[in-house]
């Protein structure tokens, strides 16, 4: 009877572990099922914007569209350069993203600074007032905000494309964060040792919060080289228009016909810059992020 019961034991022993290991064979295998799928979905997008700019016009439009092109023509990123004036374009962003970015930094280095080091009245207060605002949406500042810019006389010029959006409540917030992670001992000691504010922000808080900073340029950037919206309500002069609102019209003859090849291939070339940024700096963004105790 005893040996009886060790074999029943031993064959329900056997039986749980089979279950358990199927199970978790089953759920790694839906897993994987699951992130393929969603992987298609987000890359198919990108896929189909290659293949197309490399299609002639006919094979475009083909009602039956095909998943690689029966004739490769690279003229059409040629093309994209000449009729789009890329090279304006890219400058126009360039100066925009990289002059509202240095200011931008100032702007959020100080105040972070001052909210998570400082001492003042209603520092909590204007604090919680400042993180309040993330709730309302921009859009609804969008209106206000050209009223402002139309009457100022400001409509096609770099600075409406750069004052409106200088200052960040969330890279504040993302910043503050991390700096109030430094030990105040370092900031007790530098008094004592007869530093000034600005000289420990320099010297001490910068060096320590530079992935967060680094994080935030490189989001900075990449807001202002993806800006469609406003650009196209307050800049729609050649001489400032930005990348994003260029390539819309650009592609379009006279009888109205766009050429999207070309079109298509202008978007893989704009998109390129975003995309090594991605490769290169991900790890900084990531690494900034989750240091400011900010975690996806």
């Amino acid at each position: 009877m005893a040996d009886n019961s060790i074999v029943m034991k031993s064959k329900q022993t056997t039986h749980a572990a089979a279950r358990q290991t199927t199970m978790k064979v089953l759920g790694y295998t839906l897993t994987y099922v699951f992130l393929i799928l969603v992987a298609i979905a987000v890359l198919f997008p990108f896929y189909w914007m290659i293949i197309s700019s490399l299609k002639t016009t006919d094979e475009y439009r083909l009602s039956t569209p095909t998943l690689w092109p029966n004739f490769i023509r690279w003229d059409n990123y040629v093309d994209a350069f000449s009729q789009a004036n890329l090279w304006r374009l890219f400058g126009n962003t360039a100066f925009v993203g990289i002059v509202s970015t240095i200011l931008s930094l100032v702007i959020t280095i100080l105040a972070a600074f001052a909210f998570a080091r400082l001492e003042f009245k209603g520092k909590n207060l204007l604090f919680g007032a400042l993180l309040a605002t993330m709730m309302i949406p921009g859009e609804l500042f969008t209106i206000t905000n050209y009223i402002t810019v139309a009457q100022m006389k400001m409509l096609n010029t770099y600075s409406v494309l750069i004052i409106p959006f200088l200052v960040s409540v969330f890279y504040i917030y993302l910043l503050r964060q991390n700096f109030m992670q430094i030990p105040n001992e370092l900031y007790y000691a530098a008094k004592v040792d007869g530093t000034s504010d600005f000289k420990y922000l320099l010297k001490v808080m910068i060096p320590l919060a530079l992935p967060t900073i680094i994080s935030i340029t490189i989001l900075k950037m990449m807001g202002a080289w993806n800006s469609y919206m406003w650009p196209r309500l307050v800049a729609n002069d050649e001489a400032h228009t930005l990348v994003t609102y260029g390539l819309r019209n650009a592609f379009t003859d006279v009888s109205g016909e766009v050429n999207y090849p070309v079109q298509m291939a202008a978007v893989a070339i704009v998109s390129l810059p975003l995309f090594l940024v991605f490769v290169f700096f991900r790890k900084y963004i990531m690494k900034g992020v989750s240091r400011s105790g900010i975690k996806g």
